[in-house]
């Protein structure tokens, strides 16, 4: 990702540009076809050279076809005919961000399939769910799983929409009129290119394609942050159900031997700020003043490279993390019974509605005895067998079924379908 973001990778894709626009001039009679062979044959950048001329001229483009002069000769003089600087660097941007999109891509991918390898292998490992941080009902370690697989496969067509979006070029001249060349020209350099000729532009192909494609990245690095939180509340020692792969040789505190941090986990929440305080600054650049201004283009060259870069190593290392999650099954099955019980009181609530106690009824009944489950700490299924308005409409073996936990997932089987396509068999499948 990072060879994508180089200066030589972009004056590189400059040369692109100008060698395409080149050679659809000469197809068009504008350009004589020798030079553009020149430029295509001897065209090349440095760019210690670019970054040498630009210290005396304070103009990238100029500094650029200057470098690019000095190795085709005479027939530079054809370079960059009847082009403004923002044809070629608005139109080499977009080569450069499909390139980064499409890596990044890769690299989501590979991240969805190691969520998913990991959430059939436990698809039926049972664990307790929370909801405000304290426990609600059961469920399992591979539900979680396919969560996260269904948000990054909307994480994904999120990506790909904003690919779509910034994926187009232009060769409109200096205030978007063509006026001195034709949207032919425009037409053939971006089908060389690999882009489609925005429909329509003023000097710059416009910023909300760019704001887009900045609050992709950000949403996708939120639920990277989303999962990594996750990793780091089941790791707290009072919770112990996974952990972070920890190395062999790793250390976790200088002053404390025995620390096992998950500090993968916390590096991608905190880079996630960095994705979402970028996406803002796309959002400002949307507002340029008349045909164009420049002060979105310093901003560019510091959060574009910088946002790629940064999904690209937290995608990478979460993937990393996913793979070798340590999971604690007996510590899962020890916190669900931590609460006595009382996770099945909604179980219970139904079952005496649908004996007939009205609601209002069946729910006092049910909070007092889960209620005294917490506070005395009793078991809350021997406190409903020893209450006689309960008894009085449950038989022992109804009471029992409600805290089956086969019965709380059975449901599970159906919702792996949904998320992962054709039945999955059962866990490991």
């Amino acid at each position: 990702m990072g060879r994508i973001w180089t200066d030589q990778r972009r004056y590189e894709t400059w040369l692109q540009v100008e060698t395409a626009a080149a050679e659809v001039m000469a197809e068009h009679g504008l350009v004589p076809a020798d030079a553009a062979r020149d430029i295509r044959e001897k065209g090349a950048v440095d760019a210690a050279r670019i970054d040498e001329i630009e210290a005396v001229t304070r103009h990238d483009i100029i500094a650029f076809t200057t470098c690019v002069a000095e190795h085709v000769g005479p027939s530079a003089r054809w370079l960059h005919f009847g082009m403004t600087s923002a044809d070629v660097v608005d139109t080499a941007l977009a080569v450069q961000l499909r390139a980064a999109c499409t890596l990044l891509l890769e690299d989501l991918d590979g991240l969805a399939s190691a969520v998913r390898h990991r959430a059939l292998e436990h698809r039926d490992t049972p664990m307790m769910g929370r909801t405000h941080g304290v426990h609600a009902e059961p469920i399992t370690l591979g539900l979680k799983l396919a969560l996260w697989y269904e948000e990054l496969q909307r994480d994904r067509e999120r990506l790909v929409r904003a690919r779509d979006a910034v994926g187009v070029g232009m060769v409109s001249g200096a205030v978007g009129t063509y006026a001195h060349l034709n949207p032919e020209i425009e037409q053939g350099v971006c089908e060389r290119l690999g882009l489609r000729p925005a429909r329509i532009s003023s000097q710059v192909i416009q910023r909300d394609r760019h704001a887009e494609l900045a609050g992709a990245l950000a949403i996708t690095g939120a639920s990277l942050e989303k999962f990594a939180l996750e990793v780091r509340g089941l790791q707290k020692t009072e919770i112990g159900e996974v952990e972070e792969p920890f190395a062999k040789g790793q250390k976790g505190s200088s002053a404390m031997p025995h620390k096992r941090n998950p500090i993968g986990c916390e590096q991608i929440t905190g880079l996630a700020r960095v994705l979402r305080a970028n996406a803002m600054a796309a959002l400002d650049n949307v507002a340029l003043w008349h045909e164009r201004d420049i002060s979105h283009s310093s901003v560019e060259r510091v959060i574009l490279p910088d946002s790629f870069c940064l999904l690209d190593h937290m995608v990478r290392r979460f993937t990393r993390i996913v793979s070798g999650l340590v999971v604690h099954e007996d510590r899962m099955l020890e916190n669900l019974g931590l609460s006595r019980g009382v996770i099945f009181s909604g179980a219970v609530l139904l079952q005496l509605a649908q004996a007939g106690v009205s609601r209002e009824d069946a729910y006092v009944w049910v909070q007092r005895n889960a209620m005294r489950a917490h506070d005395e700490r009793l078991d809350f299924r021997e406190l409903l067998l020893a209450d006689p308005d309960v008894t009085g409409v449950l038989a022992r073996e109804d009471v029992e079924r409600i805290f089956d936990l086969r019965v709380q997932l059975r449901h599970v089987g159906t919702i792996f379908d949904r998320v992962f396509g054709a039945p999955v068999g059962q866990a490991g499948a």
